[in-house]
């Protein structure tokens, strides 16, 4: 009881200092500030843009309309009418995002232990005071990333929150709920689409747990059943799948009737992520490569950049079909990466989604290292930014180095929670095949 008091202290009191850090910076007024950030705000997540889109469709011109606002008319219709109240909004999706963050924990917590025990392999003690998926919340609310994207007013922040939303309803087994979310998430981003393969493996097969053939290890008839896959949820997903989509084009044609309806909001939201027309500087690395390349090649290098990260997905999927959760977080490191127009919204969601394998990734090599990384791009690009444009004293290569040395510094991570959760699976397969010898060598 005493314990569960700490955590219920530790966990609320977290969450209200986040809130509170979050209210400090709005009424200092840093929203002005982050919200012109190259970092923060993308030509398609700009809380700015978004605003002078409203404003145009209030004096019946089309939002897209001077090639300024990009995303969905969804948003325009959600966001744009709150004006000065925004930043609550933002501040109430990000904490909604920590509750199923924690939810989505309890969840594999539960998951995990079945299978444990299933095994007949010992428990991890729980020493900490919080649970993965409270450890997990707290680090997603206290990640400076997530805060200057509230603040700033990155939309984001509701990418976040439909992407858990899907998750969290997979895992429940909603497939209604996961198909609404996913169609949600892939609406206002795009690049959720890529979840599609981990939302359906957990609608089908549940929650992370080990390989099959270590389960094939063992001969138990609850062991067989663990490993059902419930295929008519899938094929409820895509049922769902199709109507929300058709319900949300439906919708976002209604709102732009006279407008230019559907292919106006296609060539300015998915045509404009494809193509890359606005080449802002941001930490991604597409901006300085398409103003170097020649245009006869333009179209070429665009396939290859895009296609890299559909290259991914099948490798990932097939190693990681049975951990949908871990597969999700890796997907969402790899588009962060690769993206047209990442900011460090990206990374907030994945790094909170991280702390929910800190049993898995205990071996996490490089962690010092990449920590310190992540800091010194987070410190080096604002600075890089300044002396190009605002000091004229350093040029494009000064911040495109920091872009470089971000990627990279992703890349490793995705690299090393990749090897870390093999390495974690051969100790499981080992461990058995051990238990396994031992009991034989007894009977």
């Amino acid at each position: 009881m005493v314990l569960q008091g700490r955590r219920s202290l530790a966990l609320w009191g977290g969450m209200t200092l986040a809130a509170i850090a979050r209210l400090l910076l709005l009424m200092s007024g840093a929203s002005a500030r982050l919200s012109r950030s190259v970092e923060i705000a993308t030509p398609v997540t700009s809380l700015v843009r978004l605003e002078e889109g409203f404003w145009l469709k209030k004096l019946g011109l089309s939002p897209y309309a001077g090639s300024v606002y990009h995303g969905s008319p969804l948003l325009l219709e959600i966001i744009g009418p709150l004006g000065a109240n925004s930043p609550i909004l933002f501040l109430l999706s990000d904490f909604a995002t920590a509750l199923l963050i924690i939810l989505i924990g309890k969840r594999l917590s539960a998951a995990r232990d079945h299978y444990t025990r299933l095994l007949e392999l010992p428990i991890p003690s729980q020493g900490e005071t919080l649970d993965i998926g409270e450890i997990a919340a707290l680090l997603y609310l206290f990640n400076p990333f997530t805060v200057f994207v509230c603040v700033g007013g990155s939309t984001s922040s509701f990418e976040s929150f439909v992407v858990c939303l899907a998750l969290y309803a997979s895992l429940e087994g909603n497939a209604p709920l996961a198909a609404f979310a996913w169609v949600m998430a892939s609406h206002f981003a795009m690049y959720p689409l890529v979840l599609l393969i981990p939302i359906a493996s957990a609608l089908c097969c549940g929650p992370d747990k080990p390989r099959s053939k270590i389960f094939r290890l063992k001969s138990s008839e609850s062991l067989k059943s663990s490993t059902n896959v419930q295929w008519q949820k899938l094929w409820s997903f895509i049922l769902w799948s199709a109507v929300w989509s058709s319900c949300v084009l439906g919708l976002c044609n209604r709102i732009l009737r006279h407008d230019g309806g559907l292919g106006e909001m296609l060539r300015e939201t998915y045509g404009f992520i494809l193509t890359v027309k606005d080449l802002t500087p941001n930490i991604g690395v597409y901006w300085y490569f398409f103003t170097e390349v020649f245009d006869f090649y333009r179209s070429f290098f665009l396939m290859v950049f895009h296609g890299n990260i559909f290259c991914m997905i099948a490798p990932l999927s097939i190693c990681f079909y049975h951990r949908p959760i871990f597969l999700s977080f890796i997907l969402m490191a790899v588009v962060s990466t690769l993206k047209s127009y990442p900011s460090v919204g990206d990374a907030a969601l994945y790094l909170g989604l991280m702390g929910l394998f800190t049993h898995e990734l205990s071996d996490f090599k490089y962690a010092f290292l990449l920590l310190n990384s992540y800091i010194c791009v987070a410190a080096l690009g604002p600075v890089m930014f300044n002396l190009w444009i605002w000091r004229g004293t350093g040029n494009a290569n000064f911040y495109f180095a920091t872009a470089l040395a971000y990627a990279f510094v992703q890349t490793i991570l995705i690299v090393e929670s990749v090897n870390s959760m093999l390495r974690f699976e051969r100790g499981l397969k080992l461990t058995i095949k051990t238990t396994l010898s031992s009991s034989k060598k007894d009977n």
